[in-house]
């Protein structure tokens, strides 16, 4: 894919970004960060978890921020839910999407839900299944799917499985996640080599952290398959607090100018994004982060 083709970029800095940050971030920041993002143009944004807040300490209040942001008719608001009572929560707050998640790994299934992928899939199938009963999007992410902080490299035929089954279930696309930021794009390309036999890459995207500073070169490896949707946080906010040595994912800006550069459309306002990234930089100042 090269040219003019057009790119949907998600961000998921108020949610996966969020989420490792030190310090408490309250409500008002949270909900200052979802209105400059909305500014920028983006089709989706997500906000929030309907998670443990003692698992997850940062995405507690995430109903709140919900309740307080302003919503626009052109942006999809959504949230993360892990099981049926997240998603009684995220109902109650009126998302416009919600996002579920499994990992391709057993470990790190253990460590990030304390279930198997067998068990974990058997909720996501309830889930998505009530989900379907109300008429809302379900988008699906699946963790560590080129490196295991506890089992090592992830050999493509489990990604296709956890693939497989979150779309049999009704998850409208699909987020592929590297999830510690150590994938080279010989591992994005030998990833999807395996698994285009099976999946239209329309109901793929690409979840990159930039831990190894090779974020964008993987971007670029899946664009030569068709993937059109990623994954970005503003200000490279993020990582995640289960998986050990994962940096922030990739920063939205710097996918927003590699493709500016490629000449591929995003429909984002540069101007909205540099505003919101300097609106990160001094929250972490705030938080004594830099």
């Amino acid at each position: 894919m090269t040219g003019t083709e057009s790119i949907e970029i998600v961000e998921v800095g108020p949610r996966d970004g969020l989420q490792n940050e030190p310090g408490w971030v309250d409500i008002d920041t949270k909900v200052g960060l979802v209105e400059v993002l909305a500014d920028c143009g983006f089709r989706r944004i997500e906000v929030g978890s309907f998670v443990n807040p003692t698992r997850v300490p940062q995405m507690a209040g995430t109903a709140e921020v919900f309740k307080r942001i302003t919503r626009r008719t052109d942006t999809a608001y959504s949230a993360l839910v892990p099981n049926l009572r997240g998603l009684e929560g995220a109902l109650a707050a009126q998302v416009d999407e919600i996002a579920v998640f499994a990992s391709a790994t057993e470990g790190f299934s253990g460590a990030n839900l304390g279930v198997s992928i067998a068990r974990s899939l058997e909720v996501l199938s309830e889930v998505t299944r009530e989900a379907s009963d109300t008429d809302l999007p379900v988008r699906g992410y699946v963790s560590c799917v080129l490196e295991c902080p506890y089992d090592g490299p992830t050999q493509p035929d489990a990604v296709v499985n956890v693939t497989k089954q979150l779309l049999g279930f009704g998850c409208r696309e699909i987020s592929l996640g590297d999830t510690i930021g150590r994938g080279h794009p010989d591992d994005v390309r030998r990833l999807f080599d395996r698994l285009l036999k099976d999946v239209d890459p329309r109901r793929l995207a690409g979840h990159f952290h930039d831990t190894g500073g090779r974020a964008l070169r993987n971007i670029g490896a899946a664009l030569e398959y068709g993937v059109a949707v990623f994954d970005s946080s503003i200000g490279g906010l993020g990582g995640c607090p289960f998986a050990p040595g994962s940096a922030g994912n990739v920063a939205t800006e710097d996918v927003c100018d590699m493709f500016q550069r490629r000449g591929c459309s995003t429909g984002l306002d540069r101007d909205a994004i540099v505003r919101a990234a300097r609106y990160v930089k001094d929250l972490r100042a705030a938080a004594g982060g830099g």
